[in-house]
């Protein structure tokens, strides 16, 4: 029997159709250990998240992590559940509909827009193979990821491709690798940050605080500190601020490796030892609200900060389901869905 896969139905006969896959990182199903420790385990047993050699790896994620961390990580979640269940998850649904209807205004074809995590559900496979039967040939993957990594954008296309590659026809494919000086993406964080301006005040510091990485990868030819920096760089031109004005610094460290620097934690304990009263902190690697920007930077970073003598913190949300947000994705999506 072939290895590969075919569809159900004959296609010859069929009009040419787009799929647009919006994938984000994944969030448990539950805040409790047990959904926590199925979660964790997928996302930690990701070669590109974690690069030690397998054999001492598995040791110590089975035979270790994932006997202490699911329980204390159930307790972070716990902490920002909603009764829609995972912001992540809520947030990504709002952002996945508003594309939709943005596509279905701007676009003279019909374009399917599916959701996908790369831990966890919906999956990456299920909406692939879902696109399949549909008879779509023209997928576009966006990855919620606005600087590429490996551990991020790269595992998604590994995902993407062990997909595929059974398939007996192979569609156009289309990935978003990166956005991190996109325009409309920029403007959109700048506009945010000048909401906020208005609404609470100028603070004496914004802290750009970027998701961790640990260095090796970074040495080892991984973009993203790069693409991080040209993020900074670009938003504080667009925002018109002065070298003092801003701080990228990088945060969720995991393990006792060196991780990019400078951390985020110890940068807020910095600023407010030497005199900083009042910092806003925003986290542009991040699409969506999730646990690492509303436990993370909303409570534990803010403690950090008012316990080392800082007075007023504020968060900035992420671009989550913003217009300007939405426009900026479908801006980049729509070149991809052209059909003659």
């Amino acid at each position: 029997m072939s290895r590969f896969a075919g569809r159900d139905k004959s296609l010859h006969d069929k009009k040419p159709r787009t799929g647009v896959l919006l994938v984000n990182l994944g969030t448990p199903e539950a805040p409790t250990a047990g959904a926590l420790r199925k979660y964790l385990r997928e996302f930690l047993s990701d070669p590109r998240v974690v690069e030690i050699p397998r054999l001492i790896w598995m040791i110590i994620l089975h035979g270790i992590i994932l006997r202490v961390r699911p329980a204390k990580s159930a307790k972070l979640y716990e902490s920002i559940w909603t009764e829609q269940g995972s912001p992540l998850m809520v947030i990504s649904q709002q952002q996945k509909d508003k594309v939709a209807q943005k596509l279905a205004q701007d676009c003279d074809q019909p374009i399917d827009v599916a959701l996908a995590m790369r831990y966890g559900q919906p999956s990456i496979s299920n909406a692939l193979n879902e696109f399949q039967q549909q008879g779509i040939d023209n997928i576009v993957v966006m990855p919620l990821y606005p600087q590429y990594a490996g551990p991020t954008t790269g595992s998604v296309f590994d995902a993407v491709v062990d997909t595929i590659k059974p398939w007996r026809w192979i569609p156009s494919l289309h990935f978003v690798g990166s956005y991190h000086q996109n325009e409309k993406y920029i403007k959109a964080l700048a506009a945010s940050v000048k909401e906020h301006i208005s609404a609470h005040g100028k603070p004496e510091k914004l802290v750009l605080s970027y998701h961790g990485m640990p260095k090796l990868f970074h040495t080892q030819g991984d973009p993203y500190y790069c693409f991080c920096a040209l993020t900074t760089r670009a938003l504080a031109k667009e925002l018109g601020l002065a070298e003092d004005d801003f701080v990228m610094t990088f945060q969720s460290r995991f393990g006792k490796a060196e991780w990019l620097k400078p951390y985020t934690d110890v940068t807020l304990e910095e600023l407010a030892q030497s005199g900083v009263k009042h910092v806003a902190i925003m986290s542009p690697a991040f699409s969506a609200d999730c646990l690492e920007t509303l436990e993370e930077l909303v409570e534990e970073n803010k403690e950090v900060f008012i316990d080392a003598g800082g007075e007023t913190y504020h968060y900035i949300p992420c671009l989550n389901d913003r217009d300007d947000h939405i426009e900026a994705i479908v801006d980049m999506i729509k070149p991809y869905t052209i059909r003659p």
